[in-house]
C-alpha cells in the first residue's frame, strides 16, 4: 500500500501555481467593492408600488379558476393607471393552435374595467365567454391564425382620479 503522506516540498509547489500576485488581488477586491456600491443601493432601496402589486392579485384571483382548467399562467404582465373613459392598447403575438385568457384587475372598489381583443384587421376577436364583473375582466380568445393581437384596457369608471390596473394572460 502506497504512502499518502505528502511532503512540506510537494505541497508548496502545488500552491505556487494558484498564486495570485498582489496587485491583481488588490484590483480584483477594489473592482468588487466598486460593484457592490454601484449595484446593491438600488436593488435595496428599489420600490416596488403596492397599488399594482394589490392590481396583479387580484387579475391572478380572477385567473384561478382557469388555473383548475389547464391554463398556464405567465409570470409576465402588464401593468399601468388610467382615469374614468381612457383605455390602453397592449400588442400580443398569439399562435393558432393555442387558447388564451386574459385576465385584468384593480385594486380601487366600485370601479368597473374591461378588457377586449381585436385581430390585426381591427375585428373583435374574443370568444362571447369574456366577461367584466367589477374590478375584474376577462377575455377569451382561440386565434385563427397566428399573429398580433390588440388587447384594449379601459377604465370604464372609478371613483379614484388614477386607476391601476394589471393585465396577465394564460394559455393552453
Amino acid at each position: 500500500m502506497r504512502s499518502r503522506r505528502v511532503s512540506a516540498t510537494t505541497l508548496a509547489r502545488k500552491t505556487e501555481k494558484f498564486r495570485v500576485n498582489p496587485f491583481a488581488k488588490v484590483f480584483l477586491c477594489a473592482t468588487s467593492l466598486l460593484a457592490a456600491i454601484v449595484v446593491l443601493p438600488s436593488a435595496i432601496f428599489a420600490s416596488v408600488d403596492p397599488t399594482t402589486v394589490y392590481a396583479r392579485a387580484w387579475a391572478v384571483l380572477a385567473a384561478e379558476p382557469y388555473v383548475k382548467q389547464g391554463f398556464h399562467v405567465r409570470e409576465d404582465y402588464w401593468p399601468g393607471d388610467l382615469a374614468s373613459g381612457e383605455r390602453k392598447t397592449v400588442r400580443q403575438q398569439l399562435f393558432k393552435g393555442n387558447e388564451y385568457w386574459f385576465w385584468l384587475g384593480t385594486e380601487v372598489d366600485h370601479a368597473k374595467v374591461s378588457v377586449h381583443i381585436y385581430d390585426s384587421d381591427g375585428k373583435l376577436a374574443e370568444q362571447p365567454d369574456s366577461w367584466a364583473k367589477d374590478h375584474l375582466a376577462a377575455a377569451h380568445i382561440i386565434p385563427k391564425t397566428t399573429g398580433s393581437y390588440f388587447i384594449i384596457v379601459s377604465v370604464e369608471k372609478s371613483p379614484a382620479a388614477r386607476t391601476h390596473w394589471a393585465l396577465g394572460y394564460g394559455f393552453r
